[in-house]
């Protein structure tokens, strides 16, 4: 294990363990219960492996290449593969576990208990309640909440939000308890969805209400159908990823023919 780069403002536990070329920023506190990989940013003012009993003594497990922005607390007992980026002000809390390169965006707060896939990204203020689970490739969107108590206050009945591979959640859209959303399914802005979403349709409204398939839906500047998303949008994505959307749902010349 190494040695990390500590500012001299930093409080660094002898217990937590260090990759290689692990950097931690001015009065970031870093607890017993931590892994970090190799080349993981703290930037300053960030408490990691913040200690709670609801953890049951699992580690804090943050993979290699990470970056944790300002302000952000991250609780013992939760997992996250290599490249998980945040914003700032980001708040996770224990035994949720997240595939790689995960993106969390300012101010967010992802409750405990929850699994989320590969390359899932959220922007800011978005709210990740208990026992979600999130497939692959997912993108959620500003001021999003997804909820888990059809009852509230209740005690017993919890009933997270699922989500599946390719699907779209708009900004300020609000999922309520036991929801599915099917893969490559797109959930209009501002909306309230109140039952399940089949694959590969467009729900809008309050209540939601499934108003077209997504591939009705075209880009506005004239290239073609906006869905599957995965025909033009390739950022940040592996090329090996890429490759295989092209070969199996073609590239926009390729699909409007």
């Amino acid at each position: 294990m190494g040695t990390p780069s500590a500012s001299a403002f930093a409080r660094v536990s002898p217990g937590a363990r260090f990759g290689s070329g692990v950097v931690i920023g001015d009065f970031s506190i870093i607890h017993d219960n931590v892994i970090l990989g190799d080349d993981v940013v703290i930037e300053s003012h960030c408490v990691i492996g913040h200690p709670t009993p609801l953890a049951e003594g699992a580690p804090l497990v943050v993979g290699s290449g990470s970056h944790i922005r300002s302000h952000s607390i991250f609780y013992e007992g939760s997992s996250f593969g290599a490249g998980l980026r945040t914003g700032h002000r980001v708040t996770v809390r224990e035994k949720l576990t997240a595939g790689v390169c995960l993106q969390i965006g300012t101010l967010s707060d992802f409750q405990g208990h929850a699994e989320l896939g590969d390359h899932v990204r959220t922007h800011s203020n978005v709210h990740i309640c208990q026992h979600s689970k999130i497939g692959n490739y997912v993108w959620i969107f500003p001021g999003t909440i997804l909820t888990n108590d059809p009852h509230p206050p209740s005690d017993g009945s919890i009933a997270g939000v699922v989500v599946e591979d390719y699907a779209v959640i708009a900004t300020h859209s609000t999922l309520m308890p036991a929801v599915r959303i099917g893969t490559r399914a797109l959930v209009g802005a501002h909306s309230l969805v109140t039952r399940d979403v089949a694959p590969d349709t467009v729900v809008c409204g309050c209540p939601a209400k499934a108003v077209c398939r997504t591939s009705d839906i075209k880009l506005k500047d004239g290239r073609g159908d906006a869905y599957p998303w995965m025909r033009h949008f390739h950022r940040g994505y592996p090329e090996e990823v890429v490759q295989a959307w092209l070969a199996q749902w073609g590239g926009l010349e390729e699909a409007n023919g």
